[in-house]
């Protein structure tokens, strides 16, 4: 009951006339900046954080919720009719939203992100209420052996999952590892692969990987093509809502995705990007249709885009229990509470229960803006495939040139946008998935972290890296999803090849 009273108490900070405004605002502002490749919410929060000095930081934060969880409403958006992911998160949700809409059912694919977004973000943050504390303690059970394994099964999953072959999925990844590599080693403070370059000690930026690879390639590719377009599409032609096949489709997913993305989301270096993965890997394997899987399936829009808004709700468990970003927003966020003179963690909840508890009732009130935002725009929104292609690329580009150039006004970060650019032209042209690459980025030299720090505890006994029930497990898993797939190949082209003689000896017959 104490937990109840204090949410009522954060109902009440919530639901004052300013701080609603303040959510609206940071809802619509999250939208936008979710829609515009390049610009996510970490940027923006940070831009937004000398403005807000003067604002009551309840408010303030209230605001910054909105952009969280309203960019994740927004990348849906272009993911699904652009195929240009604003958000790490939405990457998955690209894959099968931008087929639906190219086959005319734009809008189903939207208002399946926008419901699972708001379902999976009302059970993360119900979770996020009643079970920080247990969640949080997962913190302290993890050993970096554990938090390797776990990264370990992330490139497994997504290399045998993405593209029509394992090499072409392992040949990405592998790509998006040595591109995570770049930069000064954390470890030793040596340089590597920046060939004297000063702009490349940090590591190439992630947006500016993102942005490359998704939209200046896509747009390159739709520009080598654009004499053979095909005929425009209707993108209503599969009609204007969910049919009662989609809902019926959509829910196991959404409630899937919600139980995949909250637990990951609150384990530091959980973040978006594995739970929407595995969630993508998941519904593949269950799905009564894996035919449509590659051309528009809906489950891989449902369930990804559930597990990304449930991890949203994740992050903030750590962070607001114990201080620790686990995403590049949270850091952002982790700034913002010490720039009003806070410190996340356990003595917050009790010096500042009226910030805390009204952040976290905001997050049920803004589920509710952003629905009421997104899906009476889904026609709006999906008409979008009806502008002419050279219209919606070219801004696109504007677009994504401004958000990489914004980050750091580097010459160096546009340079290797168009470099990049063209690989991802390359690997669209090849049919070699994305995907693996930018989680390697992601998780590459967050993987290399712990394992030195694993080797480092265990004096160099590799043993350790199955020394425990959890990192046994998570590789055991990881190498069964690596070596079941070719074998089941293998054993359906054995039983068709048996198959075919018998059937030709029965035609003969």
């Amino acid at each position: 009951m104490d937990i109840l009273n204090q949410l009522l108490g954060g109902f009440a900070v919530a639901l004052q006339p300013m701080n609603l405004f303040w959510a609206f605002v940071g809802c619509g502002l999250g939208t936008a900046v979710g829609v515009l490749p390049g610009i996510g919410p970490a940027l923006t929060i940070a831009l937004l954080l000398p403005v807000t000095a003067q604002v009551n930081p309840a408010s303030a934060f209230i605001m910054f919720a909105g952009i969280l969880y309203g960019a994740l409403y927004g990348g849906s958006t272009t993911s699904i009719l652009l195929n240009t992911p604003g958000e790490s998160g939405s990457v998955m949700t690209a894959l099968e939203g931008n087929r639906m809409a190219r086959r005319g059912r734009g809008a189903a694919a939207l208002a399946t992100a926008a419901i699972g977004s708001f379902v999976a973000g009302t059970i993360g943050t119900l979770a996020l209420t009643f079970l920080a504390p247990a969640i949080a303690e997962l913190a302290f059970v993890f050993g970096p052996e554990d938090y390797f394994a776990l990264m370990i099964l992330s490139f497994t999953s997504v290399a045998v999952v993405m593209g029509r072959s394992m090499v072409r999925g392992f040949a990405a990844l592998f790509f998006g590892l040595a591109l995570g590599t770049i930069g000064i080693d954390t470890q030793t403070g040596q340089t590597r692969m920046v060939f004297g370059t000063l702009e490349l000690l940090d590591g190439i930026p992630f947006t500016v990987v993102l942005v490359s690879l998704f939209a200046i390639g896509e747009t390159l590719y739709v520009a080598s093509r654009s004499g053979a377009a095909p005929a425009a599409i209707n993108p209503l032609s599969g009609g204007s809502w969910m049919t009662k096949q989609d809902w019926k489709r959509s829910w196991k997913p959404w409630l899937r995705g919600s139980v995949i993305g909250f637990p990951i989301g609150a384990l530091p270096a959980g973040g978006t990007e594995i739970p929407t993965f595995l969630s993508y890997a998941l519904e593949r394997r269950l799905t009564p249709h894996p035919e449509e899987f590659g051309q528009g399936a809906i489950e891989g829009v449902a369930g990804p885009e559930a597990a990304n808004n449930a991890a949203a709700a994740g992050i903030l468990v750590p962070l607001l229990t114990l201080g620790l970003p686990s995403t590049a927003t949270a850091a952002v966020l982790l700034a913002a509470f010490q720039n009003y003179g806070l410190q996340p963690g356990p003595l917050l909840f009790a010096t500042n229960p009226d910030l805390l508890w009204g952040l976290i009732a905001s997050l049920y009130i803004g589920n509710v803006i952003l629905l009421i935002l997104n899906l009476p725009l889904v026609g709006i929104w999906v008409r979008l495939l009806l502008i002419p292609r050279q219209y919606i690329y070219g801004g696109i580009v504007v677009f994504a040139m401004v958000g990489v150039w914004g980050l750091s006004t580097s010459w160096m970060d546009l340079a290797l946008m168009c470099g990049l650019g063209l690989v991802g032209y390359v690997a669209r042209v090849h049919d070699f998935p994305i995907a693996p690459a930018l989680i390697g980025l992601i998780l590459g030299p967050q993987a290399e972290i712990q394992l030195r720090r694993a080797l480092a505890v265990s004096q160099n006994d590799w043993s350790v890296l199955v020394g425990t029930p959890i990192a046994a497990t998570l590789l055991a898993v990881a190498a069964l999803v690596l070596i079941v797939p070719p074998v089941l190949a293998r054993l359906r082209r054995r039983a068709s090849a048996e198959e075919e003689p018998a059937t030709s000896a029965g035609r003969a017959g």
